[in-house]
């Protein structure tokens, strides 16, 4: 493993209150089905501020996901994914995250935080790399960055078994997120 660099410089970093751009990002997530494939989705409604800090190390970030914006393609599996089995939409309309620290991994950065789904509220670290920061061709300026995490569904209270006839189940426990962000610098 390679040692974590005390200081790092970051191109163009600027401190300042980011919101995340809805056209150019993304938050996306995978589960495994029937064993033998992945299931995608994303989400299209939220709401993402991201605090860069004049430490790298003193900024935060908080995201309110709404969860019937679910889309797989798929209406009939968007609308299974709505209901109390397993979003739980009319109960719980909204995931959240909240950043409680920020720091220096060897291979880049890492976001520790609350994830809270179906009112259910579980230490979910981000793996994040900082893409850049510049300005826009409308005279603000961007930032982008990516993070990715996996979290078990069951943590969450998401205890549907779908046992396989051949064996194995047909909905993995494991959820992998991702998340592309481009915020803009708020004034």
């Amino acid at each position: 493993m390679n040692p974590v660099p005390a200081t790092v410089e970051i191109p163009g970093y600027l401190a300042g209150t980011w919101k995340a751009d809805p056209v150019h990002s993304e938050i996306a997530f995978s589960v495994r089905h029937l064993m033998i494939t992945k299931v995608r989705g994303r989400f299209t409604g939220y709401d993402v501020t991201i605090v860069t800090g004049e430490d790298p190390l003193e900024s935060s970030v908080s995201a309110t996901i709404d969860l019937a914006s679910v889309d797989t393609g798929h209406e009939q599996r968007d609308n299974h994914l709505r209901s109390a089995e397993f979003l739980g939409v009319d109960d719980h309309p909204t995931m959240s995250y909240r950043s409680t620290g920020v720091r220096r991994t060897a291979e880049g950065w890492a976001v520790d935080g609350e994830l809270t789904l179906r009112g259910i509220t579980r230490e979910v670290p981000l793996a994040v790399e900082m893409n850049g920061f510049g300005p826009d061709p409308w005279g603000g300026h961007r930032a982008g960055f990516s993070a990715t995490a996996r979290i078990n569904r069951r943590d969450f209270g998401i205890d549907i078994t779908v046992p396989l006839d051949a064996g194995g189940v047909g909905l993995g426990d494991t959820v992998s997120i991702s998340l592309e962000i481009q915020a803009v610098l708020r004034p």
